[in-house]
């Protein structure tokens, strides 16, 4: 089986964190994974990959733009293969925050649906599956006034204000789950191992 392809692109370092994450899940399942930073000028050649996930922060309601170019300039070979598309944020807490009213978790969802859309329509492409995934308060990675910033956001939606550390909101087993689904899609034996 030809690697797959995972290619990030993130602010304060939360969403390499998630590809590492993913890379190790699936190397521990033997399947071959290649980990890319959007940012690198060093491009690797898609062709030779057998699937693509790509994993983007999310800011102020815009995906990275590093993202943004690399699918505009890889669209085409990315249409050939089996993709996912993650998008990692804080609002994707409230998304999937089961204390919350079901109406805040619908809009929260909707927004972010229309931010990923805003990437798809931009670079026209359009992934096979799309996962909205939580992230983290990296206060320790905030410059002062982003640090304050986001502590009022913090604060007004019940997440931690200790400024003093990170706080990492990802569901590592949804992660997971999503990621054994995206390659049971393409990869007939991780479905019969399942």
């Amino acid at each position: 089986m030809k690697p797959i392809l995972i290619v990030y692109a993130t602010r304060e370092g939360h969403t390499r964190l998630v590809a590492q994450h993913i890379a190790e899940f699936l190397r521990e399942r033997r399947f071959p994974v290649e980990l890319y930073d959007a940012r690198d000028a060093d491009r690797p050649r898609l062709d030779g990959f057998s699937a693509v996930l790509l994993a983007a922060s999310l800011h102020l309601a815009k995906h990275e733009k590093e993202m943004e170019q690399f699918i505009a300039r890889e669209r085409r070979v990315l249409a050939t293969l089996p993709s996912a598309f993650l998008s990692v944020s804080l609002s994707a807490t409230a998304a999937h925050d089961s204390t919350r009213a079901l109406e805040h978790r619908l809009q929260t969802l909707r927004e972010l649906e229309r931010c990923s859309e805003r990437l798809f329509e931009k670079a026209r492409w359009r992934p096979g599956q799309t996962e909205f995934v939580a992230g983290a308060l990296m206060y320790t990675h905030y410059n002062p006034l982003v640090r304050w910033v986001m502590k009022r956001i913090a604060r007004k939606e019940g997440a931690s204000t200790d400024t003093t550390r990170d706080h990492v909101l990802t569901d590592w087993p949804a992660l997971d789950r999503f990621v054994e689904r995206f390659v049971a899609s393409f990869a007939p034996e991780l479905r019969a191992a399942g």
